[in-house]
């Protein structure tokens, strides 16, 4: 069994937001592109974090997943030893975690959007490449495609792209770059109206 430390790289799988049921099931966001992975999973870590920051005075907590299922597009957790409502109470805000090692593999096209964040946009649609700008988010929710949450260099307004396997050209994570040949005009279009 591996022990994790307070300052590894942990993958954030959910965020508990309420106590759900009578027994210690608590309901949490999910955060993860593989809510399903929850039935074969059975140890996590719990972390305290405010916002999007680990609490580094508190300890990862590690616990087992006894039981899981989707709800309404977010999932139900039952931790062992989490049995009263009371029990679950005090899980609320705690964020459902993994060391960045145990993530499931990827194939060899696939990448996980979270990865993304922080890395440099750049759109190859022309001879002339152009920086978009900084992936600082994904929007999972907006539709069928997520879409990329870009800071443009020099601007205050969010730029949004969707990450469309069709525009796709290269990922560089080591090198933080993203190439994509963007739609003419879908860049202009966001700035102008704002």
């Amino acid at each position: 069994m591996s022990s994790a430390s307070p300052e590894q790289a942990w993958v954030w799988l959910a965020r508990i937001r309420r106590v759900q049921g009578r027994k210690g099931e608590v309901l949490a966001d999910l955060l993860t592109d593989f809510p399903e992975k929850f039935k074969e999973r059975k140890r996590v870590w719990l972390l305290k974090a405010a916002g999007d920051e680990l609490d580094p005075k508190a300890a990862p907590r590690e616990i087992e997943v006894a039981n899981s299922w989707l709800h309404k597009g977010d999932i139900v957790l039952h931790f062992a030893g989490v049995d009263s409502i009371n029990d679950a109470e005090l899980l609320r805000g705690l964020v459902v975690a993994i060391p960045q090692t145990e993530r499931a593999p990827l194939g060899e096209d696939e990448v996980y959007i979270a990865d993304l964040i922080g890395c440099e946009l750049v759109d190859v649609a022309t001879e002339a490449e152009h920086v978009v700008g900084v992936i600082e988010g994904v929007d999972r929710d907006a539709g069928p495609v997520a879409l990329l949450v870009v800071k443009a260099p020099g601007n205050a307004e969010e730029i949004l792209v969707p990450f469309a396997k069709a525009y796709l050209r290269r990922v560089d994570l080591e090198g933080k770059r993203l190439e994509m040949a963007l739609p003419e005009g879908l860049i202009e279009a966001q700035l102008s109206d704002n």
